[in-house]
This record gives structure tokens, C-alpha cells and sequence, in this order.
């Protein structure tokens, strides 16, 4: 399993067939470029491939109010 930053992996393949191999729309890949989502690509030894959003746990405005709320 290879895993590769979605900005890299839509350079690699162009943004439709990106989409189209994450069984999304190009809209929404798009979308999540333009807004910087922290997404990898993971290449799965059967040539499919799967994305995954890697985010702070826990989400950081969570951890303010529940301090906040204290």
C-alpha cells in the first residue's frame, strides 16, 4: 500500500479520472483541493484505491469549547 498527498495523485492521473478512480464527483475533488483538505490516496495492492482526510484528534475547535465549557 502506497499512500500519496490528492493534490499529487489528481497531477498524476488529471482531476476526471482521479474522481472517477475514488468513485467521487470531480466537483467534490475539486472542491476539496481548493479548500486544502489534508486527503491521501491509498493504492491497494488489487489496483484500487481509497482517500482518507487526516485531521487532529481531537478536532481542535471540540478540545476549546469543551475546556471552555468547564
Amino acid at each position: 500500500m502506497e499512500r500519496i498527498p490528492l493534490a499529487d495523485f489528481c497531477e498524476a492521473h488529471g482531476q476526471t479520472a482521479a474522481a472517477k478512480k475514488l468513485n467521487i464527483t470531480q466537483g467534490a475533488l475539486s472542491k476539496a483541493l481548493r479548500i486544502g483538505r489534508k486527503v491521501e490516496v491509498i493504492e491497494h495492492d488489487d489496483g484500487t484505491f481509497t482517500a482518507e482526510e487526516v485531521k487532529p484528534f481531537p478536532s481542535q475547535s471540540q478540545g476549546k469549547r469543551d475546556f471552555e465549557a468547564a
